[in-house]
């Protein structure tokens, strides 16, 4: 006879969501229940399980090795419970994601075979789109969106920050006839533009960054406009000319040295970031959990990464 107390699944899950949120405040608002309550449940498992699950460090909450432990335990468990009932269910195991064009085709296009690598049952539409759609109009499950997305959401979760500064090609980077040592030097360059109806906006606009430098009254050696942000990219890595560049956009390409900073990737920081949004039809499907999961991780790896190389 098993005399063992069982832990209460009850308690597993809100330690789940507390781990996921790496909040009890965002845990409880999930759960529907008071903050004290879920920091109650938290202690009560700490107890039952005879050590620590999270540490209180400056107001945030970071896991333990033992909490890191049970949480992957738990979310495997989670998931694996998740595709079977959907199996069985016959539910559609297909997500429809909305982003801006220039972040489907820099980061998260190239980011894609990593999750597919780990979740091959599971179809992803990509529909790029500048424009702010509703969700459920749309039939759109997750959109990544700078700012707030309008329309019915269920949860928007921050991802990253947004900033911009000057890229070019390691080429002319290193060319000796026109060096790039200070910001008067792009006076010898051309300045790529993306052009766009959005105004206002000083990580699109090289005349909005040389204000926010405050410099008055720059004459470069020319500029080239380009109706859409790729295509400001391809001329920047084919030596066209200099750029603003767009973080974390093009984080991949300055890592791999593809593209460079030439005075520091620093930039001006805009007032808000991208997050990811799910619509309110989609909410609790595993399929798309896991998706906001591995979204989660590749925005943290990507601003780690990008630290360690400024």
């Amino acid at each position: 006879m098993d005399t063992n107390p069982r832990i209460s699944l009850h308690l597993i899950r809100g330690f789940w969501v507390a781990a996921r949120h790496l909040s009890f405040t965002r845990a409880a608002a999930e759960l529907c229940l008071t903050q004290s309550a879920v920091s109650r449940e938290i202690k009560k498992l700490e107890e039952q399980l005879g050590q620590p699950l999270f540490h209180r460090v400056n107001r945030t909450l970071q896991l333990t090795q033992a909490g890191a432990e049970l949480y992957r335990t738990v979310d495997e468990a989670l998931a694996l419970i998740d595709a079977a009932t959907e199996r069985l269910s016959g539910v559609e195991r297909t997500l429809a994601v909305t982003t801006t064009i220039p972040l489907a085709s820099l980061w998260l296009v190239p980011r894609l075979p990593r999750f597919t690598l780990h979740h091959p049952d599971i179809d992803v539409r990509i529909a790029a789109n500048n424009e702010v759609v509703d969700l459920e109009q749309s039939h759109m499950d997750i959109a990544i969106r700078y700012g707030r997305a309008t329309g019915n959401a269920q949860r928007d979760d921050f991802l990253f920050d947004y900033s911009t500064f000057p890229v070019c090609s390691p080429e002319l980077m290193n060319d000796p006839t026109r060096p790039l040592r200070t910001v008067a030097d792009l006076a010898h360059h051309v300045l790529l533009e993306f052009e766009t109806a959005v105004q206002g906006r000083p990580w699109y606009d090289w005349d909005q960054w040389f204000k926010a430098m405050k410099i008055a009254k720059f004459k470069p050696a020319g500029r080239q406009r380009f109706s859409h942000y790729d295509q400001v990219v391809e001329a920047v890595l084919a030596g066209s000319g200099i750029a603003i560049g767009k973080r974390p956009h093009l984080n991949g390409k300055l890592q791999d040295g593809t593209l460079c900073a030439p005075f520091g990737n620093e930039g001006i920081a805009s007032l808000g970031g991208f997050s990811v949004v799910v619509a309110d039809a989609a909410a609790g499907r595993s399929a798309v959990d896991a998706f906001v999961g591995w979204l989660r991780d590749e925005a943290r790896q990507d601003a780690l990464n990008f630290d360690l190389n400024k």
